[in-house]
Order: structure tokens, then C-alpha cells, then sequence
């Protein structure tokens, strides 16, 4: 029997739904609702790339994370004088999981900003921005494409990302807030269409995991990125 506030079972995630295009200025974009998360992610392309990049003949992949004021049950003061770690934290790791996807070279010297805006967080945020930035960037890619600025698909690894963590000795996949902010371990899986290990953050909060424990962890991210894959696979296609 479930003992999780929202009635899921421990190895179930929560309804992942993807709507596209949702912005017509954006190269790419759409808005992911995870559960009660909710996240405009948006794809930009810049014929531009980097100093440290130019000349090179390679792109550039970036993200940017943020919080709106009231997103949390609590209001935000966003102050752009004081840089915000956790978003900058977040942000890079979004940004490396985003470059691993795609062959930078293919995409000739321009670079795609991903903004990762979200509307309302109920836990996994870094994940979901991960897993709607990907969609945003399959339809910037397609706009390259289709405008014949790019010769082939960079896009070559699929990517997604779970949460999994240990609440009250249970460990339970995609977690939200309730469970997220008082569990005892806390991890965050970013693989590839093979279940391949990309990144992954885990935290002891209030506790520990044994190797077994980060093992069955990586069982339930296994069942569960097959899940957004295929979520994902629908909302690029459409």
C-alpha cells in the first residue's frame, strides 16, 4: 500500500506531459508539467558562439534556470543583484547534460541557450527543465534544419533525467516536494536512450545509501526514463 501524500506507487512517476511550440518567437520551446511542476523551457539560436569558441568550428550549448517569484508556496525575491547558487548549480548541470546530446561540431558556430522558467515547482525541477529543454532543442534543431543553415541532425544521444531518493526507508522515484524536502537521501540520474550513467548527483540529507540501495535506485530510473523517453519521442514527433 502507497504511503506517498500524492497516492503513487513508489516505482511510479508522476503524469509527464509535454505541449510544443508554445512560444513563436522561440526557435524551440515548450512547457513540461510533471505531477503539479510546471516549466516553460524555451530554445534559442544566436549566430554566435562563445570567445573561447570562436574560430573553432564547433557550437555551443547553454541553459539558464530560474525560478518565477511565485513558483513556491512562498514568493521568490528574485534579486538580479545577488547571484542565486542553487540556480547557477542547476543551470550548469542542465547545460552539460544538453551539450552531451549533440555533436557540436554539426551544429557550426552558433550557439542554443535553453531557458528553463518555472512556473510552479512541486519537486524535480532540474529534472523536468532537463527533459523539456531537450524537446526545446529537438525543435530548434529541426528549424536549422529546415531553413537549410545546418547539413545534418547534431542531435545524437537521447537523454533524460529522474529523480529517486529514500523517504522514511523507502526508496521512491520522482519525487516532489512533500517527499523531496524531507528525505533522507536525495539523487538525480541523467542517462541516454541505453540507460548509459550521463550524471548523477545524490545527496545523504538526513541519512546514508548503501551500494545495494544506489543500485535498486538505478533499477527504478531504468523503468522510469523508458517511460519519458517514449513521452518524449511523442512530443519531438509531433
Amino acid at each position: 500500500m502507497s504511503i506517498r501524500q500524492s497516492k503513487r506507487a513508489f516505482d511510479e512517476i508522476r503524469q509527464t506531459t509535454f505541449k510544443t511550440n508554445i512560444n513563436s518567437f522561440a526557435e524551440g520551446s515548450c512547457l513540461i508539467t510533471c505531477g503539479n511542476t510546471q516549466i516553460i523551457c524555451t530554445a534559442s539560436v544566436e549566430e554566435k558562439v562563445p570567445a573561447f569558441l570562436r574560430n573553432k568550428g564547433q557550437g555551443w550549448i547553454t541553459a539558464k534556470y530560474n525560478m518565477l517569484a511565485r513558483s513556491t508556496q512562498q514568493r521568490i525575491d528574485n534579486d538580479p543583484l545577488k547571484p542565486n547558487g542553487r540556480n547557477i548549480e542547476i543551470q550548469r548541470l542542465i547545460s552539460r547534460a544538453l551539450r552531451y546530446s549533440i555533436d557540436l561540431k554539426l551544429l557550426g558556430e552558433r550557439q542554443i541557450t535553453i531557458d528553463c522558467d518555472v512556473l510552479q515547482a512541486d519537486g524535480s525541477t532540474r529534472c523536468a527543465s532537463i527533459n523539456g529543454g531537450f524537446v526545446a532543442l529537438n525543435f530548434a534543431i529541426k528549424k536549422l534544419l529546415n531553413d537549410k543553415k545546418i547539413d545534418y541532425n547534431p542531435i545524437k544521444n537521447e537523454i533524460c533525467a529522474v529523480s529517486c531518493g529514500i523517504f522514511n526507508n523507502q526508496i521512491m522515484i520522482d519525487l516532489d516536494y512533500s517527499e523531496d524536502s524531507k528525505c533522507e537521501v536525495d539523487c538525480n540520474f541523467v542517462v541516454n536512450k541505453n540507460f548509459d550513467l550521463i550524471e548523477v548527483q545524490g545527496t545523504g540529507e538526513a541519512g546514508s545509501m548503501s551500494f545495494k540501495q544506489l543500485g535498486e535506485m538505478y533499477d527504478l530510473v531504468k523503468k522510469s526514463a523508458e517511460k519519458i523517453f517514449t513521452i518524449q519521442r511523442t512530443a519531438i514527433n509531433s
